[in-house]
């Protein structure tokens, strides 16, 4: 748990692409807190404005918890991006 905090401290300094490689590597070793680990290179992902590979992560994290809180996250992602792509509906 230790090193999914070092790597949430990386994603909220904007170092996002260390994150993700930091993640990517906890993720091919570790067994436990894989949920948290995808919403977390979810957030890496959103933050670099990778819309898409923040919601496959955050799709992840929930299908492997329910009430993990990429839920939230997921379901902000798709309002933000509805909401910039209204027009698309309009034409």
């Amino acid at each position: 748990m230790e090193k999914l905090d070092t790597i949430k401290e990386l994603i909220s300094r904007g170092d996002t692409e260390l994150a993700i490689k930091e993640l990517d590597l906890f993720l091919q070793t570790s067994a436990e807190h894989r949920d948290q680990a995808y919403y977390l290179c979810g957030n890496a992902w959103r933050k670099q404005g990778n819309w898409q590979q923040a919601l496959n992560n955050y799709r992840r994290a929930m299908d492997i918890n329910p009430d993990s809180p990429a839920k939230n996250a997921y379901a902000m992602v798709m309002d933000i991006l509805n909401f910039y792509n209204k027009d698309m509906y309009n034409q």
